[in-house]
């Protein structure tokens, strides 16, 4: 683990630590499980995405500010209100499209956290395939192995909002057999992503980082209840590494995303992408009140608020999810 940033050791340690204190203590109460998903509202979480109108402008220079909102804004406007229809017209098979996009977005993301610390690794275009799709299934398949009914229970609450009743295409999605063939094939591509980077170097220092952080997940999302691990990552391991990585963009600052920059400098930073954020944190927030008066079944408990938030956050992520893949191909990441 010599090559992983400081940043991202204090995380690993501290979703261990996480690990640790649930195994040893007795069963959290429902507000502590979603209580990081309450917070991602607006920190982190929900701002990590609504700096995606100055991406283009700081990542390429062809691109003015003015055009790139306007770009993005048409993106958002037509691939999100697009996906927020299909909600309201098919809530099922939106929900699934979710975890489906959730995996490809959160295994894209891991593989340009990974290039970003060494170009090298993972080195192989077939190796970035499979590590992507080990980190993004870890949050998506391995609470479904261990937590069942509450996997099932979360997804119903999505669809229950539209007056819908996924009963039947949830029950095959956590029936036994499928959670068995879905966590063997999981496992098995674990086992590959890391016996393919293993032959490529050696085991050395990228690969070293990697097998730490994907057992690290492993036991995380197997030991902590869904909602709280699914919460944490999204604040604390996708969001902050996504934040990290537009602050490392040329156009950002001075070195903006160098390890050995000055604390004022990374304060700098950190304050622009506050400013980056505020816009469009506050438009989503104002998304997500729209949305409580216009879906059939509005939430009455926290639970269904929770249920809404994470609604409301899938329209975002499709439009979300294109823009960053168009920082990965600038990046070269793939």
């Amino acid at each position: 683990m010599d090559r992983l940033p400081w940043g991202d050791r204090l995380v690993l340690f501290g979703f261990l630590a996480v690990v640790a204190a649930v195994v040893a203590a007795p069963p959290l109460p429902p507000a502590v499980r979603v209580a990081p998903l309450v917070v991602s509202a607006v920190v982190l979480g929900l701002p990590h995405g609504a700096v995606d109108p100055v991406i283009p402008w700081r990542a390429a220079d062809r691109w003015s500010l003015p055009a790139a909102a306007a770009g993005v804004g048409a993106v958002y406007l037509v691939a999100g209100g697009a996906y927020a229809l299909l909600w309201f017209a098919a809530p099922v098979p939106a929900a699934l499209t979710f975890l489906a996009l959730t995996w490809l977005h959160w295994g894209a993301g891991d593989v340009a956290a990974l290039r970003a610390r060494r170009s090298d690794y993972p080195a192989s275009r077939r190796h970035r395939v499979l590590t992507g799709a080990v980190r993004g299934g870890l949050p998506m398949v391995v609470p479904l192995v261990s937590s069942p009914e509450t996997y099932r229970r979360v997804v119903e609450s999505w669809v229950a909002l539209f007056g819908a009743d996924g009963a039947v295409a949830l029950a095959a999605l956590t029936a036994f057999e499928t959670r068995l063939l879905a966590g063997a094939a999981l496992a098995a591509l674990t086992t590959a992503s890391l016996a393919v980077g293993y032959r490529a170097t050696g085991g050395g220092p990228g690969w070293r980082a990697d097998a730490a952080e994907t057992t690290c997940l492993w036991l995380f999302f197997l030991a902590v209840p869904p909602l709280l691990a699914v919460g944490l990552y999204f604040c604390l391991w996708h969001s902050l590494r996504h934040v990290r990585r537009v602050q490392a963009l040329p156009a950002f600052g001075p070195a903006a995303g160098s390890g050995s920059r000055s604390g004022a400098a990374a304060g700098r930073a950190a304050l622009r992408f506050v400013r980056d954020a505020a816009p469009l944190t506050v438009a989503a927030l104002a998304l997500l009140a729209a949305a409580w008066v216009v879906v059939p079944d509005s939430p009455t408990t926290v639970g269904g608020a929770v249920a809404l938030y994470l609604v409301v956050v899938a329209a975002l992520t499709l439009p979300h999810t294109l823009v960053v893949a168009w920082l990965d191909r600038v990046q070269a990441v793939w």
